[in-house]
């Protein structure tokens, strides 16, 4: 069964490092980022421990969605590559901007 976080329903660092010890079943303090994904897939959530807090980074899409990769038990490694395409909204598996803006500025 895989296992899935809706990153839409958290919205402290608090709420989303909770999640990721009790559904991931993984240290949330160990110093990795912990992605996740809101249901409608333009949202994410991002969250580190960085010795001196938690941080939560968090990005909406105004348009298109993020590719999510395939979960195996519910979790995923992203090489940093990865992950900064996802950022940025384009497709890892084929590096193309998923959408385009009809105008600059």
């Amino acid at each position: 069964m895989q296992k899935q976080v809706d990153a839409s329903s958290y919205t402290t660092s608090r709420d989303t490092t909770a999640q990721t010890e009790k559904v991931l079943e993984l240290d949330p303090y160990s110093g990795h980022l912990f992605v996740f994904r809101g249901r409608r897939g333009d949202l994410l959530k991002i969250i580190w421990w960085d010795a001196q807090g938690a941080c939560l980074f968090t990005k909406r899409l105004e348009r298109g969605r993020f590719v999510w990769p395939a979960a195996k038990d519910g979790k995923v490694s992203l090489s940093p590559s990865q992950l900064a395409m996802l950022l940025e909204g384009i497709d890892w598996r084929a590096p193309l901007k998923s959408w385009k803006p009809l105008t600059a500025g």
